[in-house]
């Protein structure tokens, strides 16, 4: 991993639908709060009502770090309301932040409104999650185009990428490796660089010689 440009005291995943923001978004705010930060998750993700991170609010909680959840979350109503406390946390700036945004460019259009607190600050990660496993992002071209849109929708800048390319539990060592040319493609032609390559925790602990951020809690829906 690249930890010099992932020391930010805010941290945004954002991804085409299924690329595995919100499992890396939870897993890195518990692996920041194992680092000694106070931390808080805060889910804005107001496209997908099916794998969200209040899922594993139990798990967070229990761990330390504060949760902001769309307030329909894991309900049969789903309306695009953002929590009022995003705002706290993005303006206060007393602990690290990690937010998980909806996929594409529809949902980076909620992460606007946090746009001139974000910028302002000038302390942030925007990773783009990639998984050519996905059928739109099979290249990297075609990712690099879903970059682009949620970069405009956003209005904040993309400053790395996360290679989540897996195939859930079927994923082998030689599937993620089989992309290593596709992510290094994608940071080519996007300018940026892959800031952290990740694996399912049993994988790693398999194949220590590479540089892979552990997903231990591992929640996948395709």
């Amino acid at each position: 991993m690249d930890n010099h440009a992932l020391n930010k005291r805010v941290t945004l995943f954002c991804g085409h639908y299924g690329s595995g923001k919100t499992n890396i978004a939870v897993n890195w705010a518990l692996h920041l709060k194992r680092l000694g930060h106070e931390v808080a998750i805060a889910d804005i993700d107001v496209v997908n009502p099916y794998f969200r991170t209040k899922d594993s609010q139990a798990e967070l909680v229990a761990a330390g770090v504060e949760v902001v959840a769309l307030p329909f979350a894991n309900t049969s109503v789903d309306l695009p309301s953002l929590p009022a406390e995003v705002y706290g946390l993005v303006q206060r700036r007393d602990k690290k932040v990690v937010m998980d945004i909806g996929g594409d460019d529809r949902g980076a259009y909620a992460l606007g409104r946090y746009r001139p607190y974000i910028l302002e600050e000038n302390d942030f990660a925007n990773l783009f999650v990639a998984n050519f496993y996905r059928p739109l992002t099979t290249t990297a071209e075609d990712a690099f185009e879903i970059m682009r849109e949620i970069e405009a929708a956003a209005g904040i800048p993309f400053t790395g990428i996360v290679n989540n390319s897996n195939i859930g539990v079927e994923t082998r060592l030689c599937d993620i490796v089989g992309t290593f040319p596709m992510a290094e493609k994608l940071s080519e032609l996007s300018g940026l660089p892959i800031v952290m390559t990740t694996a399912e925790a049993t994988l790693c602990k398999k194949e220590p010689q590479y540089d892979f951020f552990e997903l231990e809690l591992q929640k996948k829906l395709f």
